[in-house]
């Protein structure tokens, strides 16, 4: 049986609702982080975008590559000590090097929506341009935050069994005593 779960009159396991509140508000505050540093890449990708379509002659998927790489590298940053600054940090090789993988199959993904649309329906204008690039970066900041948070920036397991043991504790009866012993008090603490 999981720790910090018990069995419901149904045989199901549960989750102590205290639990459960709490791991909505980590997964929510996570949300919240990433979505600044993604706020923030996402400007710094249009902003180098569009000065790169009209400064220099590139195609316009190109020069979405090239704002894309640019915010991908603001991106880690951000992640690694803003949004993920508490998970594992030991393996930063092998960190960078899945950021990297996964960031790449994002940047496939956007820009293969803004290819679709520039080359596949003819709509090349400045506008339109902006509107399937958008898109395209929102359809892959899906793809990335999964990719993200289950792969690159992964949390410590020490973290988790502390919350796991926190729970169980918050759901013991006054007195310390564990449900299912009876006649024994089990100091806990």
């Amino acid at each position: 049986m999981e720790r910090g779960s018990k069995r419901g009159s149904d045989g199901r396991r549960t989750t102590p609702p205290g639990a459960v509140r709490r791991r909505f508000d980590q997964f929510a505050a996570e949300v919240a982080k990433f979505g600044a540093v993604g706020t923030a890449g996402l400007l710094v990708n249009l902003l180098v975008f569009n000065l790169v379509r009209h400064t220099t002659d590139l195609q316009v998927v190109r020069a979405s590559v090239v704002a894309t790489v640019v915010a991908i590298c603001t991106n880690y940053i951000g992640f690694r000590y803003f949004t993920y600054r508490d998970r594992d940090k030991s393996g930063r090789t092998k960190e960078l090097t899945l950021f990297l993988l996964f960031s790449a199959v994002g940047l496939v993904i956007e820009n293969g929506v803004l290819y679709a649309a520039t080359y596949g329906f003819g709509l090349d204008s400045p506008l339109q341009s902006n509107v399937f690039k958008f898109v395209g970066i929102g359809v892959a900041t899906l793809f990335r935050f999964w990719s993200y948070r289950t792969w690159v920036f992964r949390a410590l397991p020490a973290r988790e069994a502390v919350a796991s043991a926190e729970a169980f504790l918050e759901e013991l009866p006054e007195g310390g005593a564990i449900p299912g012993r009876r006649g024994q008090r089990q100091r806990v603490g």
